[in-house]
C-alpha cells in the first residue's frame, strides 16, 4: 500500500465521517416550534412535514453515500480497474479509442449503481412528500436523452483531451485547457435554443400584466430583456425556481409554470429581480472566469501526475496509459476539489445577499422578496434553521432566515 492509497482511502472516510457528523448536528437542530416569519403561512402539520423530509433525505444519504464508497473499494482492490483496462487493451483500437471504451464501461458501471437510487429517490421518496410529477417513461426518456448528449458532447471532447495528452507534450495541458474553454463558450451560447428544449417545452409568457411589470422593471435598471419564457417544470415536480442562462442574443430569463401558479405579480417581479441581480453584479460572469482558471491550474497539474507510476501502482495498473491517468488523477484530486468547492460555495452565498440587496434597492419592494422566500421555503419543504455547519459543507445559498434578516436590515 503506497501513499497514495493511503492519503485516498484516508480522504474518503474522513469525508463520510465530516458528512455524518453534519447530518447529525443539523437532524439535533429541528425544532418543533415554527420560526415566528412563518407562523402566518406555516402550520404544524405542514412544518412538520418538512422536517419528516429532511429527516428521510438524511437516512437515505447514510445509506447511499457509504454504498459507493463501498463498490469503489470493492473494485479498487478487487483490481477491478486493471481488468477493465485489460480487456479494453484486448479489442487493440489505438490509446485514444481503447481510452473511450474504458472511460466508457467504468461510467456505465457508475451509471447502473447510481439508477436504483435515482428510481428510489424520485418515485419513492419525492412521490411519498407530494413533488414528484415525473412518470416512468419520462424518467427513462429524460435519462436516454441525457446519455446520448453525453456520447455527443462528451466522446469528442474526451477524444480531443486525450489525443492532446497522447502527441502534444509538455503543452498538452495548454492546448487542452483553450479546447475546453472553446467547448464551454459555445454551450453557453447553444444550450437555451437547442439543448435545454429536449427536455422541457418554453414557451413566451403571454402578454398580460405580468409581463408587463416584468419588463417595466427589466426597462427601469437597462436589462436587456426581449422574451420572458415559461418552462412546464410541472411535469416533473412540483418544485419552484426560476432562472438565467445563456449569453449575448441567447440569454433567457425562465420562469417554472409552478412559480408563476404560486405567487403573486409582485413576488415574481422581486425574484427576477435578484436574478437580474446576479447579472448586473457580474457574478455569472466572474463564476465562468474562475471556473475557467480553476481547469487550466486542473490541467496544468494533471499534466505531473497523468503518467506518473507510483498513481498506477495504487490502483494495481501493470501499463501506464493516459485515459486510466485522467481517472485515477480525478480520484487523487477529490480532496482538493472538496476543499475548493467550500470557498466556491462561501463565495456563491455572499452573491446571494448581494442579489438581494440589489432586487431590493432597485424594486423598493422588500417585503414581496420575503413573501416569494417564505412562500418557496414553505412548498418546498425547506429546512427553515440548518446547522450552521451544515450549511458551511452544504449551502450554495444562505438559509432562507439569514437571508429575510439581511433583506430586513436593508
Amino acid at each position: 500500500m503506497n501513499i497514495i492509497t493511503i492519503i485516498i482511502v484516508c480522504t474518503l472516510v474522513v469525508d463520510l465521517v465530516i458528512s455524518l457528523i453534519a447530518d447529525i448536528l443539523n437532524l439535533r437542530q429541528i425544532k418543533s416550534d415554527i420560526p415566528h416569519e412563518f407562523q402566518a403561512i406555516y402550520d404544524s402539520d405542514q412544518y412538520k412535514k418538512s422536517q419528516d423530509y429532511l429527516k428521510v433525505n438524511t437516512r437515505f444519504g447514510w445509506f447511499s453515500a457509504p454504498f459507493d464508497v463501498c463498490l469503489f473499494l470493492m473494485l479498487w482492490f478487487g483490481k477491478g480497474f486493471l481488468f477493465i483496462d485489460h480487456w479494453a487493451r484486448s479489442w487493440e483500437f489505438g490509446p485514444i479509442l481503447t481510452g473511450i471504451i474504458y472511460i466508457g464501461v467504468l461510467s456505465v458501471i457508475k451509471l447502473i449503481v447510481s439508477l436504483p437510487f435515482g428510481l428510489y429517490e424520485t418515485f419513492v421518496i419525492e412521490e411519498r412528500f407530494g413533488f414528484n410529477k415525473t412518470t416512468w417513461s419520462l424518467f427513462f426518456i429524460d435519462l436516454f436523452k441525457s446519455l446520448a448528449l453525453s456520447l455527443i458532447i462528451g466522446i469528442p471532447i474526451l477524444a480531443c483531451v486525450l489525443f492532446f495528452f497522447e502527441h502534444s507534450g509538455s503543452f498538452a495541458w495548454l492546448y487542452c485547457w483553450i479546447f475546453t474553454i472553446a467547448v464551454l463558450l459555445i454551450i453557453q451560447f447553444v444550450a437555451p435554443i437547442w439543448i435545454l428544449p429536449l427536455f422541457n417545452k418554453f414557451k413566451p409568457l403571454e402578454d398580460g400584466d405580468l409581463k408587463d411589470a416584468i419588463m417595466s422593471y427589466a426597462a427601469s435598471v437597462n436589462y436587456p430583456l426581449t422574451q420572458v419564457f415559461v418552462m412546464d417544470g410541472s411535469k416533473r415536480s412540483t418544485k419552484s425556481n426560476a432562472f438565467f442562462t445563456g449569453f449575448g442574443k441567447n440569454k433567457r430569463i425562465g420562469l417554472f409554470d409552478t412559480l408563476i401558479q404560486n405567487h403573486t405579480i409582485s413576488e415574481i417581479v422581486a425574484i427576477l429581480a435578484h436574478e437580474i441581480g446576479h447579472y448586473k453584479k457580474k457574478h455569472i460572469q466572474i463564476s465562468m472566469i474562475i471556473g475557467i482558471f480553476h481547469s487550466g491550474i486542473l490541467f496544468y497539474v494533471l499534466s505531473f501526475f497523468i503518467s506518473y507510476k507510483g498513481l498506477f501502482d495504487a490502483f494495481y495498473m501493470d501499463q501506464v496509459s493516459v485515459y486510466a491517468g485522467l481517472i485515477f488523477f480525478g480520484i487523487l484530486y477529490s480532496p482538493i476539489d472538496s476543499f475548493l468547492g467550500l470557498l466556491f460555495q462561501m463565495i456563491s452565498r455572499r452573491n446571494e445577499y448581494q442579489a438581494d440587496r440589489f432586487g431590493v434597492e432597485t424594486t423598493h419592494d422588500p417585503e414581496s422578496l420575503v413573501e416569494a422566500l417564505k412562500k418557496l421555503s414553505v412548498h418546498n419543504l425547506s429546512n427553515l434553521m440548518p446547522h450552521p455547519f451544515y450549511v458551511f459543507l452544504n449551502y450554495s445559498h444562505p438559509p432562507v432566515l439569514n437571508r429575510i434578516n439581511a433583506i430586513r436590515s436593508y
